[in-house]
């Protein structure tokens, strides 16, 4: 594929075809994000919804941006607003990969430990009230 260039970076239909048809940077990176994502979403369904049996709520969404997904289309909604901004995050990172990669790396590995850092609180908000 014959390419133009500015400077050392390659042109943008170059880049686009790399991560169409190619391995796309902080692939393992990206993979533990959606990886804690994903627990995320299961242990916020299995608490929200172990809460909501018998007379007593114990525990609601505290994100309002995810509350307001969950109350109007239910898990469904859920899991589109919370996958739609892991997949803003993966965007980003790659956006980012093309020029710093250590610092997307950085973000990816932060944003990874945020969102475990929830799920593990989730664990122990759920063993706290089994």
């Amino acid at each position: 594929m014959k390419e133009a260039s500015r400077g050392n970076r390659p042109s943008p239909v170059r880049t686009l075809y790399l991560m169409l048809c190619g391995r796309l940077p902080l692939e393992s990176e990206t993979g533990l994000f959606i990886m804690a994502s994903t627990l995320d979403v299961v242990m916020t369904y299995l608490l929200v919804n172990k809460s909501s049996t018998g007379n007593h709520t114990w525990f609601v969404e505290s994100n309002p941006f995810a509350r307001y997904f969950w109350e109007s289309w239910g898990f469904d909604g859920l899991v589109f607003f919370k996958f739609a901004l892991v997949a803003l995050v993966s965007i980003i990172c790659q956006i980012i990969a093309r020029q710093k990669i250590e610092v997307a790396r950085r973000v990816l590995y932060f944003a990874t430990l945020m969102v475990t850092s929830v799920v593990i609180y989730s664990v122990v908000l759920m063993v706290q009230h089994s």
